[in-house]
Formats: C-alpha cells, structure tokens, sequence
C-alpha cells in the first residue's frame, strides 16, 4: 500500500530549550523564518504524503494556529500589496490535511504513537521527529519509502555516529543487504557501553501496524516512558525491520549547539541572506 500518513510526535516540555520553551512549543522555535515542525511537515509533503497527525500535549495549541487559516493576516497582507508573503501564508495552511490527538501525560514516543492508532487503521506509516532536520536533495523520507517498497517492513533511519558518542541514541546491530540498506539484526536504546554499531537511529521512521501490537506488550521503563526502540525489539521477533543509511545533512535541532548550526546552515543556502550573513561571519573572524 502506499505511505499515506505521518505522525509528529510534539507533546514533550522542551526542556533543554527553557526558558525559552516555557510558554512556546518547542516546534515553533525558528529556523531562520519557519518553525521547526513546518520543516517535518514540507518533508512529508514532497515525499508524497497526504495526511498529517500531529500529537500535541498541553500549552501546544500555537502548533494548530500554526497550520490554520489566518483569514485576518491574509487580508491585512492583501490589502498591502505583500503577494509574495500571502502566498507563503496560504501555502502553509493549505500544505495537507491536518489531524490533532493529545498525549495527556509525557509518557514516551512510544506511548505518543500508540495513540494514533485509531487514526492510521491497519496501514503503515512515517513519524518524523521534528528535532531531527534533514537537509538533502531527495528527502530523507521520500528515500526511505523507496526502500519500503522493496522490502515491504519497517524501515528505520540510521546515521553512523562516533562510537562514543552511542550512549545518546538508539543503536542498530545490522547486515548490510544493500548499499545503505541494513537487515535489522538486534537494536539497543542509549547502550552505555560497547554499542553493537555505530549505526545510530534518527528521528525518521516507517512503521508497519504490527508496531501497536508491540507497543502494548512493551512494558515502560525510566519514569514509566514507553520507549519506541523497546516495541521494536519486539516486533523483530515477528518481523523483519531494515534500516537505511540517509544521503544528507542532519543536524540536532533538540540540541542547542545543534539548533545553531542548522540555523547557520540554513540561512546560507538563502540566496537573500547568503552574501551578507557570509559578510558578517567573517567579520566575526570566521
């Protein structure tokens, strides 16, 4: 069947990114000039999907503004001639079909996607994790969807990352079957100590529904989280599960140094902000 629908994760406080975080979502900190999570979503947009479910938690609703019709703004920015500044605004409410459901308690990205369940019916599915943005020339997804179509299984973005620095993701032991295509052998979360790879999983999934049944035979661990990486150790024992090494550049938006690279990075692919922002980094002595 064809990848329809996405899931965006976005019910958790953003705590690294307080004070800021405390009354903004964390999804609508900007890069550049668009929100975080817009970027996730023009992701799965020119991957070819068409139904968006976003999972909000309290404090959240400037996520569903986000993405609606701001009828006021559209005729102010029509009145004043600012035609190229409408289009933008319509283009993001009009991007797909939005769904919202809410994740009461911060219980896992597990949890949060064992929610929608009754929203994606027996199909499979992508969740994006909008801290993870993915600069590339065919989208991160649209790439996994072509591996999907081969191997019909889910299918888990990986990213080798130094050995050391292991301890901070979800971990693959592979076979490589492929070039950049990972049969899933075994998968850790966060390994303290000798990670079986340096095959490290980002916040970019497929995910077939057989994930809700695994969901709920996975028992929660630290603080009573629902851990994604758990539910699929257990759908390993019934199905395959393959990863696929992305082309493309991946920064940690979730992380401050991260959030300021990708801003740095984005802002010089802009050919209206290129030559002066470059101006200004080497007058810093960059």
């Amino acid at each position: 069947m064809t990848i329809k629908k996405a899931v965006f994760p976005a019910a958790g406080f953003g705590t690294r990114f307080l004070p800021a975080t405390k009354a903004i979502p964390k999804e609508m900190l900007p890069l550049v000039d668009k929100p975080l999570i817009q970027y996730a979503v023009e992701e799965a947009k020119a991957s070819g999907l068409k139904e968006m479910i976003i999972v909000t938690g309290m404090g959240k609703t400037a996520i569903e503004d986000h993405f609606d019709t701001s009828f006021e703004l559209e005729i102010l920015l029509k009145e004043r001639g600012k035609t190229a500044l409408l289009k933008e605004i319509e283009e993001v409410s009009g991007l797909v079909h939005f769904a919202y459901t809410r994740q009461k308690k911060p219980l896992g990205l597990g949890h949060a996607i064992s929610i929608t369940r009754n929203l994606i019916n027996d199909e499979a599915f992508a969740v994006f994790l909008g801290d993870d943005i993915i600069d590339a020339k065919v989208p991160a997804m649209k790439q996994m969807i072509g591996v999907h179509k081969e191997y019909k299984t889910s299918v888990l973005a990986v990213q080798r990352v130094n050995k050391k620095d292991a301890h901070l993701y979800g971990v693959i032991k592979g076979e490589q079957v492929a070039p950049g295509v990972f049969r899933v052998l075994d998968l850790v979360e966060k390994p303290k100590e000798n990670p079986p790879s340096n095959l490290a999983i980002i916040g970019r999934y497929i995910l077939t529904p057989g994930i809700f049944d695994a969901l709920e035979r996975t028992r929660p661990g630290k603080g009573g989280e629902i851990q994604l990486t758990d539910a699929l150790k257990i759908l390993l024992e019934t199905e395959d599960i393959y990863a696929y090494e992305f082309e493309g550049n991946r920064y940690d938006a979730g992380d401050k140094l991260g959030f300021l690279k990708a801003n740095v990075s984005l802002a010089l692919k802009r050919p209206e902000l290129r030559a002066e922002f470059k101006k200004f980094l080497k007058q810093l002595g960059f």
